[in-house]
């Protein structure tokens, strides 16, 4: 999370990689930690998802290089507010399967999402 933070980047796995390219600037953006299942915004997106735009981010110990995390994309703090807890935002992501989110959105989960930080802001 930490080093999400500090580069202003988020990376995936290289499995993610053609959802990650539909991302384009300036679309809001969430970030889940999936040790403390608490969901962390909002941020934005600063550039178009790539490939490997900083392959030292997260890098493979066993290939040094090259990131474990290869689908990025930059991004810029919106609203700095509390993470949410699991139970705040698993009624309007429908989707939620255990540990498990799906990474696309839709327009009414995003705007929900984005209200529930406007009322949890710091």
């Amino acid at each position: 999370m930490q080093e999400n933070l500090q580069r202003q980047l988020f990376g995936l796995l290289p499995r993610y990689q053609d959802s990650v390219r539909q991302i384009t600037p300036g679309l809001p953006l969430f970030l889940y930690n999936y040790s403390t299942r608490q969901l962390h915004g909002v941020f934005e997106a600063a550039s178009f998802g790539g490939t490997n735009i900083d392959p030292s981010a997260w890098e493979d110990k066993k290939n040094p290089g090259e990131s474990r995390f290869p689908a990025q994309v930059r991004v810029i703090t919106r609203k700095l507010a509390e993470p949410l807890e699991d139970d705040s935002f698993r009624p309007i992501l429908h989707h939620y399967d255990g540990p498990k989110l799906r990474l696309e959105l839709n327009i009414p989960e995003a705007l929900s999402l984005l209200d529930i930080f406007e009322d949890n802001k710091n």
